[in-house]
C-alpha cells in the first residue's frame, strides 16, 4: 500500500504557477525589460557616444570626490562666490541712492510719480545695453514706433480682457481664432487647427504634451521617448523633463549643421512618440532636412514637430522675396511647412518677426483631431466643468488684441519687405565673414535671419571675440561648442556696416591682446574646463535666476 502511495505522489506534478515560478518569471521580466532599454539606448547613442557618456559620468564622480577635499572645496567655493557676486552686481542696482520699493505705499501715488520712478529705474544700472541702438542679437523684435503705437492702442482697448470668458469678450475670442487661421494659411494648412500660447517654449511643451497623450491613447505607449537634434531648442528638453519623456539627442553634421538622419532612424523604437526638426534652429540658424524626417515619421506612424518659432514670419516669405534659392550655392531654403508629408505640427512665434507684443506664439496641428490631445478637460471639478486649450487658464486678451492689430497693420506686403531686408542683412554679414575675415568661418549655410561664426585660427578664441564685441556695445549670444551668433532684426539693418567693422576689430584684438577675463570666456570656458564644468555653470545659472528676484 505504501508503495502505491509513493508512486502516486511521484506522478503528481508541481503547480505551474508556484510562488518560486512567479519569482523567476518576475526576475526574467525585469532583466529582459532592462536589457531592451539598454539595447535601445545603445542603438540610439551608438557605442562610441555611450562609452563617452560613461566616461563623463565616471570622471564627474571622481572629480567631485576630489573637490570634497577641504582645501580644494574652500578654493572652489571662494571662486564660485566671486563669480556669483559678479552676476548679481550685473543685474541688481546697488548704492545709497538706489530706492527700493519693498512694501505697498500707505497711500496711492500719482501717475506722474509712477512714471518718474520708472525713468529713474531705467537708469539705475550702468552699462546695460540700450536696445534702441540696434547692437543686440534678437531679444527685441521691434517693428518701429508706428507699430508700437498700434499695439498700445489695441492693448489699452482690451487691457482687462480674458479669453477664458469668451461670452464676456467675444471680440478677443474671434481675434485669437483669426490669428491662428492666418498662421495656418501662411504655413500652407488652411484646414488645420491650432491655439495661441504665451511663447515658443509653451508652444513646444504643448506639442510634446500632445504627442505624449496621443501616443498613450492611440498606441498604448506608457514610457514615451522622443528624438531631437542637438541643435533643437532647450524647450524640448524642458518639456521632456516636465512630462517624464526620455530624450534621444542626435548630433548634427559638422558641415551642413543638419541632424544626422541615419542616427535619427536608429534611435526610433516602439516607444518613440515624435521626431523634431528645426526651421531654423536657434544656435546657428540652419534648418534640418524636414523632408527626410517626414519620411521617417510617416513610415513609423509617429509625430513630426517642426520648430519654426524663430523662423516665424521669415521662412514663409523667403520664396516670394526671391531668396529661397540662395546665392552661389549657399543659403538655399529646404521644404519645411505642412506641404511636407509627415509634418504634423509647427510652432511659430508671432512675437518675433511677426512684431507682435511679447508673450504670443502659435502652435499649429495638421488637423483638429490631433489638437484635442493638447486640451485639458475636467468635468468633475467642484467649481464646474473646467477646460483650457493650453497651460494657462486666464490669459491676457490684450496681447491677443495687440497681435491681431499689428498683423493687420503690417499686412502681407509689409512682412514680405521685412523678410527681404532682414535676410539680405544676414547674408551680407555671412558673406563678409567668409570673404574678408579669414580667422573665422560661418557655421553651415543659414537660409534666414541668423548667422553663427567660429574661429579657425589657432590664436583666435571666438569667445574672446565675443567679449571684444561686448566692449564695443554689442550684445551677442555665445554658443557651445564655442561659437557666437547674431539674430538679425529690423534694428540690425541700419547697423550692418558697423557690425562688420567692429567684428574685424574684435578679431584683431582677440588675436593680438586677448584679455581672458570677459564674461563669455569666463562662463563658457568654465563649462568646458572639466567634467564637472557644466554643473558649476549650472550653479551660476541658478544664481542668475535668483538675482532676477532680488529686490
Amino acid at each position: 500500500m505504501s508503495t502505491i502511495r509513493t508512486r502516486n505522489q511521484a506522478l503528481v506534478k508541481p503547480p505551474l504557477l508556484s510562488f518560486d515560478n512567479a519569482k523567476t518569471l518576475l526576475f526574467i521580466s525585469v532583466v529582459l525589460t532592462r536589457v531592451i532599454k539598454i539595447q535601445r539606448h545603445l542603438r540610439a547613442r551608438g557605442t562610441v557616444a555611450s562609452v563617452r557618456e560613461l566616461y563623463t559620468w565616471v570622471a564627474q564622480h571622481i572629480i567631485s570626490l576630489f573637490m570634497r577635499i577641504p582645501s580644494m572645496a574652500a578654493k572652489v567655493e571662494t571662486e564660485m562666490n566671486k563669480a556669483k557676486l559678479d552676476i548679481e552686481n550685473q543685474l541688481v542696482p546697488k548704492g545709497a541712492d538706489v530706492v527700493r520699493h519693498l512694501s505697498l505705499p500707505a497711500k496711492g501715488k500719482s501717475l506722474e510719480w509712477i512714471l518718474s520712478q520708472m525713468e529713474v529705474m531705467d537708469g539705475e544700472l550702468p552699462g546695460h545695453s540700450n536696445w534702441r541702438n540696434g547692437k543686440i542679437s534678437g531679444a527685441v523684435y521691434h517693428g518701429g514706433d508706428e507699430f508700437e503705437n498700434v499695439i498700445v492702442q489695441a492693448y489699452q482697448r482690451y487691457c482687462v480682457s480674458n479669453p477664458l470668458h469668451p461670452s464676456i469678450f467675444p471680440a478677443v475670442r474671434k481675434m485669437e481664432a483669426e490669428i491662428v487661421a492666418m498662421c495656418l494659411k501662411l504655413y500652407n494648412n488652411p484646414n488645420g487647427a491650432g491655439t495661441m500660447t504665451s511663447g515658443g517654449t509653451e508652444s513646444i511643451i504643448m506639442a510634446v504634451k500632445t504627442y505624449r497623450d496621443w501616443a498613450r491613447a492611440v498606441k498604448g505607449i506608457t514610457e514615451p521617448e522622443m528624438v531631437i537634434p542637438s541643435t533643437a531648442h532647450a524647450a524640448f528638453d524642458k518639456g521632456a523633463a516636465y512630462l517624464k519623456i526620455k530624450i534621444h539627442t542626435i548630433p548634427v553634421d559638422p558641415v551642413t549643421r543638419r541632424v544626422d538622419i541615419k542616427r535619427v532612424k536608429r534611435a526610433i523604437n516602439a516607444n518613440t512618440i515624435m521626431l523634431v526638426g528645426s526651421a531654423i534652429n536657434f544656435p546657428d540658424g540652419n534648418q534640418d532636412d524636414i523632408t527626410a524626417l517626414g519620411k521617417l515619421a510617416s513610415y513609423y506612424k509617429i509625430g513630426l514637430h517642426v520648430d519654426c518659432c524663430l523662423g516665424s514670419f521669415i521662412m514663409p516669405y523667403l520664396a516670394r522675396a526671391g531668396l529661397a534659392d540662395g546665392e552661389d550655392g549657399k543659403y538655399k531654403l529646404l521644404p519645411f511647412d505642412f506641404r511636407v508629408p509627415g509634418v504634423t505640427s509647427i510652432s511659430c512665434d508671432t512675437h518675433k518677426y511677426g512684431f507682435s507684443p511679447k508673450g504670443t506664439s502659435v502652435i499649429m496641428y495638421r488637423d483638429a483631431a490631433l489638437r484635442k490631445h493638447q486640451y485639458y478637460v475636467n468635468p468633475h471639478w467642484s467649481g464646474g466643468v473646467y477646460a483650457s486649450p493650453s497651460l494657462s487658464g486666464s490669459r491676457p486678451g490684450a496681447l491677443i488684441a495687440g497681435t491681431w492689430a499689428v498683423m493687420h497693420y503690417i499686412g502681407d506686403e509689409g512682412y514680405l519687405e521685412s523678410c527681404r531686408s532682414i535676410v539680405s542683412t544676414t547674408r551680407t554679414i555671412a558673406n563678409a565673414i567668409s570673404e574678408s575675415i579669414p580667422e573665422l568661418y560661418v557655421l553651415g549655410s543659414p537660409p534666414a535671419s541668423v548667422v553663427a561664426f567660429a574661429s579657425k585660427h589657432p590664436k583666435v578664441n571666438i569667445l574672446e571675440v565675443g567679449d571684444a564685441m561686448a566692449q564695443r556695445g554689442w550684445h551677442l549670444n555665445a554658443l557651445s561648442p564655442p561659437a557666437v551668433h547674431i539674430a538679425c532684426t529690423r534694428l540690425t539693418v541700419s547697423m550692418v556696416d558697423t557690425f562688420i567693422a567692429d567684428l574685424k576689430d574684435a578679431v584683431n584684438q582677440a588675436k593680438t591682446t586677448p584679455s581672458g577675463k570677459g564674461t563669455m570666456v569666463a562662463l563658457y570656458g568654465l563649462g568646458q574646463s572639466s567634467a564637472v564644468g557644466p554643473s558649476m555653470v549650472g550653479q551660476l545659472a541658478e544664481t542668475f535666476l535668483d538675482s532676477l528676484y532680488k529686490a
